[in-house]
């Protein structure tokens, strides 16, 4: 058995695993991923590991809970560049996915911005399993009838659905259908928007691969692009989740800015 040293973080109840490894070689199998993110064990939507510095930026490497590596995690990058601020003493991080460099900056007390960069809006690039209007989406789950999704990448793939209520949907039911449809062949995270006016959006979000979860980083960036194309929302707008919010920017080349809160560092071990 090896003690694991890592550390717990979370935004807006949006929780990880963060493990350092830009030292020393840590691996977790997808079992004992499974078994430390359930909420019986150590609990977390994601971990996230911490690469060797590549030049100027940090890799990461992200697995949700249920094992599966995934590309993005707004809140967990958010998360990564405090820590790694915090351990380098400086303001600015630069963190690298799978397929985007992300700027971020520690901009107050535990409070942190994040360039998510742009969106991708076409079948291809969501990716869809079909050419059909991502703007426009129509799914039927259980006999219901879901219209007007709009879906986007931006790090990951995301459709969002504009209702008059987003509590009123039982996602724990819906969102699996909705994630494993056969029209994402990536599969995708869900988004129920409900929008307050044209700065406010409350939100209620099935997270791929992790499932309901409390906050979700890309799924704010998703939100508020898809309201902004949609004229529903200014190009800035509080996303709003059950503790708190996160404020979206999007410039005019429709460039991504998250800033919101992080919890406190707690260091953790366990053994693998």
């Amino acid at each position: 058995m090896t003690r694991i040293n890592a550390y717990k973080m979370d935004g807006l109840g949006n929780d990880f695993v963060i493990i350092d490894r830009r030292k020393n070689s840590i691996n977790l199998t997808k079992e004992k991923i499974i078994e430390l993110g359930s909420r019986s064990n150590i609990g977390f939507d994601q971990v996230i590991f911490i690469e060797k510095q590549k030049e100027k930026s940090f890799p990461i490497t992200i697995f949700n809970s249920d094992g599966g590596e995934v590309s993005a995690c707004g809140n967990g990058s958010r998360c990564v560049a405090y820590l790694l601020g915090k351990n380098l003493n400086t303001k600015e991080i630069k963190l690298e996915t799978n397929n985007r460099l992300l700027n971020a900056r520690i901009v107050g007390n535990l409070e942190v911005e994040l360039e998510m960069g742009k969106p991708l809006f076409s079948f291809k690039e969501i990716p869809l399993s079909k050419s059909i209007n991502p703007a426009n989406i129509t799914l039927e789950i259980d006999k219901n009838k879901f219209t007007g999704g709009f879906c986007v990448n931006v790090g990951n793939p995301h459709i969002i659905f504009f209702v008059k209520d987003c509590f009123q949907y039982d996602l724990k039911t819906i969102g699996p259908k909705i994630e494993n449809h056969n029209l994402f062949p990536e599969k995708i995270n869900v988004t129920m928007a409900q929008v307050i006016d044209e700065k406010n959006i409350t939100v209620n979000v099935w997270e791929r691969g992790a499932g309901q979860t409390k906050a979700c980083g890309t799924a704010a960036c998703a939100t508020a692009i898809a309201a902004f194309k949609n004229r529903l929302a200014h190009n800035e707008v509080d996303i709003k989740f059950k503790e708190g919010f996160l404020n979206i920017k999007i410039d005019k080349t429709d460039n991504i800015f998250m800033t919101g809160p992080v919890s406190e560092i707690k260091k953790i071990d366990f053994e693998t």
